[in-house]
């Protein structure tokens, strides 16, 4: 993924230590709908589909990747069933996977991955998952807001009625950032409304967004905005606090923080926004954060679930 980089961090232990693990989970459990996922990718850990589902049970997250490339590639049948047995008997649902296809370039490069999208999507089916996701980035060098806006929604609508075929919602994350809407010569999404405007012209019902704690607040959206979501119109949720110093117009893509670690984003609005609404799905955390990506992979799991425990705790 081209613009996923671990950046560093300092902050990732100190105050998610500082909450009693057990109790923050049952507490949280009683509040919520939503479920705590693992994509080890995110956090620098790196594990396939079996060692993934370990670390789960291991460490109490409650959805994972479905690694559908690693499931089409390696998995017979029966392998399948066994993983997707053992996941029912710990009570461990999916997340999302990214789109696998690119569609920010030519249509001779959107073609040629289009051509995979419904084996991928079956594949899917098969494992019983139903999110995909992808992001839109907020500038470009050569489309003006409104060409972009009209390839985005004609191959992403196409991607959609695949994806509607096998069962399968698509998210659409919008980076808000004002360095990015900035970077290249047209300005292009970079807010919820926006996305919701490029959900609109897609006109596909299993269409919806990937709600990011930075982008909001990177886009100076307000817990108001949450509330007035229906909760099945977000796919997916990532959990993450930013780097201190920083204004929300100076923050930069790939350089952020587990959360709650800084207080920056009001994390607490964040996910009272998302209780409010009764949102079910998947929470993951995708901090950029070169010390968790240094660490062995059980210490990044326990780090990485203590400090989404500590953000629940607010």
């Amino acid at each position: 993924m081209d613009r996923r980089k671990f950046i560093i961090s300092s902050a990732l232990a100190s105050t998610a230590l500082a909450i009693p693990t057990p109790f923050v989970f049952a507490d949280s459990r009683a509040k919520r709908a939503f479920k705590i996922s693992l994509n080890p990718g995110m956090i620098g850990v790196q594990s396939n589909f079996a060692q993934t589902l370990d670390y789960a049970i291991s460490f109490g997250y409650e959805a994972i990747s479905p690694f559908t490339q690693e499931v089409m590639d390696h998995y017979s049948e029966q392998q399948l069933h066994d993983v997707t047995e053992k996941m029912q008997e710990n009570k461990i649902s999916y997340c999302s996977n990214t789109i696998p296809l690119e569609f920010r370039q030519d249509d001779a490069k959107f073609k040629e991955g289009f051509q995979g999208l419904k084996k991928f999507c079956k594949t899917m089916e098969k494992q019983g998952a139903t999110r995909m996701n992808t992001w839109i980035i907020s500038s470009h060098s050569e489309l003006t807001y409104n060409e972009n806006m009209r390839q985005h929604a004609y191959r992403l609508g196409e991607c959609a009625k695949v994806m509607q075929d096998h069962g399968i919602r698509l998210g659409l994350e919008y980076l808000g950032m004002r360095t990015m809407l900035i970077g290249n010569r047209y300005p292009f999404i970079s807010s919820m409304k926006e996305a919701k405007e490029l959900i609109g012209e897609i006109g596909q019902d299993n269409v919806g967004l990937v709600l990011d704690s930075f982008h909001w607040y990177c886009a100076n959206e307000s817990i108001e905005d949450i509330q007035a979501l229906h909760p099945n119109e977000i796919i997916v949720v990532d959990l993450n606090d930013a780097r201190e110093g920083f204004t929300r117009q100076t923050q930069v893509d790939g350089k952020r923080e587990l959360p709650a670690a800084t207080g920056v984003i009001p994390v607490h609005d964040f996910l009272k926004g998302l209780i409010d609404i009764g949102y079910d799905g998947p929470i993951r955390s995708e901090p950029f954060n070169q010390v968790l990506n240094d660490m062995e992979n059980e210490a990044a799991l326990k780090a990485n679930m203590d400090a989404v425990q500590a953000a629940l705790a607010l």
